[in-house]
Order: C-alpha cells, then sequence, then structure tokens
C-alpha cells in the first residue's frame, strides 16, 4: 500500500504527538507526494488499475514495472501519460474545493482526500504540481552536470513538501520557506546518497557529473558491489555538502513553538542521522544501504528541539 511506505521514511511523517487533524493532513499530502513518485518511479502495486481510475487510455508493458535497468520506451510512455493522469486529477481537487457542488470528485482515493485539506488550509495548486513535475523530469533526465542543477531539481522533488507543512501548520512566511527549502534540499541529496546503487539499477545518477569527473570516478565504479576509495571519497564530500545546507536550514526549527517544532526537529534530525549512517559506513553507500538508527534520530531530534537548531 502507498501509505505503508511512509514508516520507511528517514524522518517521521505524522507522528503521535501531533493533532489529529494534523496527523490526517500531512498523511494525505504524504499520500499524493507518494503515489505521484510510485507513478514516476514505475513502483505502483497495480498501474492497470490507477490507470483505469484515472481514466488513462496508455496500457501497461507486459514487463514488470519496476523492472532492473533503465525503463523500455513504452514503459517511460505510461508512466508520462500516468503523470498526465494525476495531475488532470489534481485539477478536480481544487474545482472540488472552490465549486463542491458542481464539479467533478477526484477519481483517485489518495487526490479525493485532498480536497478538504486544500480547503481547510487554503493550498495552492503550485508545490502539487511541482512534485508531478520533478517526476516527469525524472522519466527524461537520468544525469546532472552540476550541483547547482541537482538542487533545481530538489526545487521540484523536495522543497513543495516543506512548504506545504508550512501552510498547513499555518506559519508560512518568506523567511521561514527559505530555511525549509534548504532543509528539504538536504534532505533530498541526503536520499540520493543512500540511494546511489538503486537509482543506478534504473538507470539514474544524481551525483554531479563535475564531481565524478573531480574525483575521478567512472559509472563502472558506482556499479561495483563495493565502494572503493575514489568514491568513498566523492560520497563524503557530497555528504558534507549536504550537511552544510542543512545547517544553513535547521534554524527553521527555533521559528516555531510546540508540537510543530518537534515535527521540524524530527525532520532535521532525520538527515542528520542518514548523514551519520553513510559516514558510519566508511561512505561505502555501494555495500548496503545507509539506514539512520533510530536512537541516534531521536537523541538528535530532542538536541536540536531544545536548541532550536
Amino acid at each position: 500500500m502507498t501509505l505503508d511506505k511512509a514508516n520507511a521514511e528517514n524522518f517521521p511523517v505524522a507522528p503521535f504527538f501531533l493533532p489529529a487533524a494534523w496527523r490526517g493532513d500531512l498523511m494525505a499530502v504524504y499520500g499524493f507526494a507518494r503515489l505521484v513518485d510510485d507513478a514516476g518511479d514505475g513502483d505502483l502495486a497495480d498501474p492497470a488499475g490507477a490507470a483505469r481510475l484515472l481514466g488513462v487510455a496508455e496500457r501497461p508493458p507486459a514487463t514488470p514495472s519496476a523492472q532492473s535497468g533503465p525503463p523500455t520506451p513504452a514503459e517511460t510512455a505510461f508512466r508520462l501519460a500516468l503523470l498526465d493522469g494525476l495531475e488532470q486529477d489534481l485539477d478536480r481537487v481544487f474545482e472540488s474545493a472552490l465549486h463542491p457542488a458542481a464539479a467533478e470528485a477526484p477519481r483517485h482515493p489518495l487526490l479525493r482526500a485532498l480536497v478538504p485539506v486544500v480547503d481547510r488550509h487554503g493550498l495552492t495548486p503550485e508545490p502539487f504540481r511541482r512534485l508531478i513535475e520533478a517526476n516527469r523530469v525524472d522519466q527524461t533526465t537520468t544525469r546532472y552536470a552540476t550541483y547547482d542543477d541537482l538542487i533545481g531539481y530538489c526545487t521540484l522533488s523536495a522543497d513543495p513538501v516543506g512548504r506545504l507543512v508550512l501552510a498547513i501548520a499555518g506559519v508560512s512566511t518568506p523567511e521561514r520557506i527559505e530555511l525549509s527549502d534548504a532543509v528539504c534540499s538536504a534532505l533530498q541529496v541526503v536520499e540520493h546518497l543512500q540511494d546511489v546503487a538503486e537509482d543506478l539499477s534504473h538507470g539514474r545518477i544524481y551525483l554531479p557529473a563535475e564531481d565524478l569527473d573531480r574525483f575521478g570516478v567512472t559509472e563502472a565504479e558506482l556499479a561495483a558491489p563495493t565502494a572503493g576509495g575514489a568514491v568513498r571519497e566523492l560520497i563524503a564530500f557530497e555528504a558534507d555538502r549536504a550537511r552544510t545546507l542543512l545547517d544553513r536550514g535547521a534554524p527553521l526549527v527555533g521559528t516555531v513553538r510546540g508540537r510543530l517544532r518537534l515535527l521540524l526537529a524530527g525532520f532535521t534530525a532525520g538527515g542528520y542521522a542518514a548523514l551519520a549512517a553513510i559516514e558510519d559506513a566508511g561512505y561505502d553507500v555501494l555495500a548496503q544501504q545507509a539506514k539512520p538508527d533510530k536512537r541516534r534520530l531521536a537523541a538528535k531530534a530532542a538536541a536540536i528541539f531544545a536548541k532550536g537548531r
């Protein structure tokens, strides 16, 4: 199930200490984001069923969606058609929020769950559209020339989530949005570092090409069962960059109070704990995926909550 994947994230999606209404709203946003990612990655449990729900004419290829290696042209076409269908259903979400009596209801249940959230918090379509666009980019872009190019992708794939959290909490300001964007981009970069081997198995490399060249790392070395010295140096360099970005955004925690402060501390701590796991693995992210220790995450969250950064 799409929502079941929340427990596998580096950070708590909708922890128990939040008010029930907040938890429901955050899970609705998470459900949308996860659905869009699964559609873009070919990881839907029932792609044909999703296509029928959304009125997508394109049929899924006969081969398994999550096969190893880059997607076939037919698979890419199907994923893009699904993303188009999801964007059309997103239009129904906002039409239903504005004109509940006259509009066609969203067809997918995870998008129907967004309607009251959008209405309650006055959310705008842009963050949701950016998440869809990030997955369209994934169908056509498998390499990033520079670090700036990668951060540009993160503005589509990660930053909208933080902005939606701030909007749901009713605390959006330009200053907080800037700090949130830094945290979210950092979390996305960290996830890419954890998933180097998995991403490469699907034909994608999120490590900037300029950095591969700088450290003399070839794509063949990224496909090895364990990381050699040059790969470890590269990962350590990227991890340091992600930590710097996380440090830049962490003061966001100190700008809010109460349960929201604890939630944001948890998000931020998840990034630091994942970086610590990568370091503990000797920066070998090829042998196995470095996962954050839950006790370390909790301790870091408590420290960030107390200090406000």
